[in-house]
């Protein structure tokens, strides 16, 4: 078995349940833990024995860019199109993160971890 993370992933997004929300906008952040078999590839060097980082950023990159009002749906939605381009997977987990949330106070980040097992 083996892990391979994608750590911040930065977008640019209009989620939430506020108008001003789908209107402005916001930064987030988005961390991939993917346990998948790297053994093959290991020998191999080649990308089609691994999942592709690139593949998988895009999905990201993608899915950030459908609004949602809550970011777990969005999280659902990315592990939904990941497990979905890749069988070799056995487990996924995505934290999504608002940078700098509207909650009237100063808070850093707000986030949302699913994980999805095969």
């Amino acid at each position: 078995m083996g892990i391979i993370r994608l750590n911040n992933i930065r977008c640019y997004a209009y989620h939430g349940c506020l108008t001003e929300e789908a209107t402005i906008g916001s930064e987030y952040s988005v961390d991939l833990i993917i346990e998948t078999d790297l053994r093959r590839a290991a020998r191999t060097d080649r990308l089609h024995d691994t999942v592709d980082y690139v593949k998988l950023n895009s999905i990201v990159k993608d899915e950030m860019g459908i609004r949602s009002n809550l970011l777990e749906n969005v999280a659902q939605r990315i592990l939904d199109r990941i497990l979905e381009a890749f069988e070799q997977i056995n487990s996924a987990r995505v934290i999504v993160a608002k940078i700098n949330p509207p909650l009237g106070g100063d808070v850093e980040n707000v986030s949302v971890e699913l994980s999805q097992v095969r």
